[in-house]
This record gives C-alpha cells, sequence and structure tokens, in this order.
C-alpha cells in the first residue's frame, strides 16, 4: 500500500472512531514505527488529525468554522492541483463558465488563463485577480459586488442580485465538505445563497471537493449530491466514500486516476 493510501485509511479510522494508536497501526499496517508516525505528522499537518503521544486524535471541525483564504491555499496543495488539472480539461474555448470562491476554484483559474474567448463569471476576489493579471483581451471577467467572506469570496444580496440575470454553461464550485446525507456544505450562510444563485444560473454544475472534504458538514446546505453533474476529486477519497459518491452524483473524477480524467 502507498503511503497516501495508508494515510487515506488512517484519516478515515480516526473520523470514524476518534483516535488511533500507533502501536495497533504498525500491526495492521505492517510497517515500522517510524513509518505510521510519519504519517500522523503528515496527516497532522495537513489538518486531518492531532497528534497525541502514542497516537492520533481527531480534528474537531466545527459546522461554521471558516478558515480564511492564504490559511487554505496552503493545505492539500498537491490534491487541488490535480484536481484543477483534471477539471480544466472541462473546458471549451469560447465558453462562459462561473467560479465559485475558494482556493481549489483559484488553483483551477490558473489553468485557465491558457483558453481562448473565455467570459468568466466569480464572486472570488483572488479568482478575479488571476484572469486580470493574465493580461488577455479575449477573455472577460465579471467579478459580482458583495460583502467578502475570510475565504475572500463576496457573498450577499448584492452579489445575488448581480447573479439573477446571469446564464452560463458551467459553474465550478468549491465546497466546505461533502457529505451522502448532507451534501455539499458551507459555513457561511450568506455564503450558501450566493453559491446557490451561482448554481441557478448554470447548465450543468461541476463541484470541486478534495477527499478531505469527505464528512465534513457545514452549517448550511448548498445542493444534494444528485444536484451535480460533475465532481471532481483526488485518489486520497476512500472507497466507500467513492462507493456513495458514484451513485450519487452524475459522474466522479478521481484526478490522477481515471485515465480519461475530464476528457
Amino acid at each position: 500500500m502507498l503511503a497516501p493510501q495508508r494515510q487515506a485509511v488512517i484519516a478515515e479510522r480516526v473520523r470514524r472512531s476518534g483516535a488511533v494508536r500507533v502501536a495497533e497501526l504498525v500491526d495492521e499496517f505492517g510497517v515500522s514505527d517510524m513509518t505510521i508516525r510519519r504519517d500522523l505528522e503528515t496527516l497532522s499537518e495537513r489538518g486531518l488529525v492531532s497528534k497525541v503521544h502514542g497516537g492520533a486524535t481527531a480534528v474537531d471541525i466545527g459546522s461554521t468554522e471558516e478558515p480564511g483564504f492564504a490559511a487554505k491555499s496552503v493545505r492539500q496543495k498537491e490534491a487541488k492541483e490535480a484536481i484543477a488539472a483534471a477539471a480544466a480539461r472541462l473546458v471549451k474555448p469560447g465558453q462562459a463558465i462561473a467560479l465559485s470562491g475558494g482556493t481549489t476554484t483559484w488553483t483551477l483559474a490558473q489553468h485557465l488563463v491558457g483558453v481562448a474567448g473565455l467570459t468568466v463569471v466569480t464572486n472570488s476576489v483572488p479568482v478575479a485577480d488571476v484572469f486580470y493579471r493574465s493580461g488577455r483581451t479575449d477573455q472577460t471577467v465579471i467579478l459580482t459586488g458583495g460583502i467578502r467572506t475570510p475565504s475572500d469570496a463576496l457573498v450577499g444580496p448584492f452579489a445575488v442580485a448581480s447573479l439573477k440575470s446571469i446564464n452560463v454553461d458551467m459553474l465550478f464550485l468549491g465546497v466546505h465538505g461533502v457529505s451522502a446525507t448532507a451534501g455539499f456544505t458551507t459555513p457561511n450562510l450568506m455564503e450558501s445563497e450566493t453559491d446557490k444563485a451561482l448554481i441557478d444560473a448554470a447548465r450543468k454544475l461541476v463541484v470541486l471537493a478534495d477527499s478531505t472534504k469527505w464528512e465534513i458538514v457545514g452549517i448550511r446546505t448548498i445542493a444534494a449530491p444528485d444536484e451535480a453533474d460533475v465532481l471532481v476529486t483526488d485518489a486520497g477519497l476512500p472507497g466507500p466514500a467513492r462507493g456513495a459518491l458514484r451513485e450519487a452524483v452524475g459522474r466522479l473524477i478521481i484526478a490522477g486516476e481515471d485515465e480519461e480524467d475530464a476528457a
């Protein structure tokens, strides 16, 4: 078993049981004590577990906790890069697309600056800045107004009003959490209304969520799993989650694993 797969299993075990011990994991995986400690250190750095003497415990993530953009931008960078690369292959020149706030959509924006003739609607200041700095004259960027959140998204009634008459081919939606029961969620009530307006404006919904979002539940549901035409995630998603999501969403893309990815 590769290290990322073992770490995904450990993270899922901690989430379900609340804690794990190093000695138990050594016996289970047949690896050294040092290997398991490195795994726990990696998971701790990613914010997935809390290291304690002899093992690790679950991290309590509140339903209204919303880390800032800078804090989130350093988390799961490799996974977000893989997700963005796969999602970018869904976009064709000349399309009108929307990108919600979030660090995964911001990473996607960097893959899309080379696509000709795009019209991009976004409520994310960092996403708009990526396209602005590219200097392309054949791309149009529409930035909504609104109240700025800790994740640098513009939300609230001004943002919602600006989206009511917009129609786009595809929305790329970043989310706080993914759950088989709660669906796609956010910790920010005003942001949920803006995200719903973005969904209403799009003919196709593509959700971008790295594997650490699984079974994280924010205070407000943005959309049910079956509302997503496509969900793009990474190889760290546990097997049971893959099965549940393949049944629920229109199409599940595991970035870096699916040979065709978004082709």
